[in-house]
């Protein structure tokens, strides 16, 4: 008698079981080979083993009440990536590409959060950082189910989209995030966000060096840093770290497929 086989894992990680058998070849997605342009090379990817990562696009970081505005700085270089983000994420999702929404959302207790860390929110130690009220609206810095940790109105999640939460600049230190990428086959990343400079940076290197293939969306990430910073950023990338394109260029090279 044929014994019914069940399914343990997620696909293309997954396992074919039953009681007396188990299929462990984990049969690969149908490729969809794609050429894209990138600032230095034409590369030839494949969407089924490629994600995009949304970094930090955040209230505390995006919105004029948030954390960043607050303390004086001008947001609108970091509200640049919504319009494109907007327009890229449809057409990523249109061709099955995971769309990973990676934030800061810390424990309320901050347990897990050192003082190196909350040092720069809070340098003198008498302003408002990681876990304190917002003076507008009350909204705790940061931390997880807050307004000012949410993802800015504009950017619309879908209930397929993972969201990852993180602790540092960088999104793979004490996060799933690489168990993540791993189960669902992942090789390609298309990085986006804010601040280019700093946790986007931070993860595409942590990414680079794990050995995942890194492409920074350069319409779709921004700085509110000096333009040195976005400078260099873009140059570590193409000259270490991975490639860099944009939104178009993604688009088209999806079309054309």
């Amino acid at each position: 008698m044929n014994l019914p086989i069940r399914t343990l894992g997620i696909a293309p990680n997954a396992w074919e079981v039953n009681q007396t058998f188990a299929d462990i070849t984990r049969p690969q997605k149908t490729p969809q080979p794609v050429i894209l342009s990138t600032e230095t090379k034409t590369l030839r990817l494949d969407l089924a083993k490629a994600a995009i990562i949304v970094i930090d696009m955040q209230n505390d970081f995006c919105h004029s009440d948030g954390w960043l505005a607050h303390i004086g700085v001008d947001i609108t270089p970091a509200r640049q990536p919504i319009e494109p983000l907007q327009k890229l994420l449809p057409v990523l999702r249109t061709a099955e590409v995971p769309i990973i929404w990676l934030n800061w959302g810390n424990r309320p207790d901050l347990l897990n959060i050192s003082p190196a860390l909350l040092h720069v929110y809070n340098p003198t130690g008498e302003g408002v950082g990681l876990g304190d009220p917002l003076p507008k609206n009350g909204a705790k810095v940061l931390v997880k189910g807050s307004w000012a940790a949410a993802v800015v109105d504009e950017l619309e999640q879908q209930p397929d989209d993972i969201c990852v939460d993180k602790y540092r600049m960088s999104g793979f230190w004490d996060t799933p995030l690489d168990s993540i990428l791993r189960n669902l086959g992942i090789t390609t990343i298309f990085f986006t966000g804010v601040n280019a400079d700093q946790c986007v940076l931070t993860t595409l290197c942590d990414a680079n060096f794990l050995g995942y293939d890194c492409i920074l969306v350069q319409d779709c990430t921004a700085t509110t840093s000096p333009e040195y910073c976005w400078l260099a950023t873009l140059y570590n990338i193409k000259q270490c770290f991975g490639f860099v394109t944009d939104s178009s260029a993604i688009a088209t090279a999806i079309n054309n497929s």
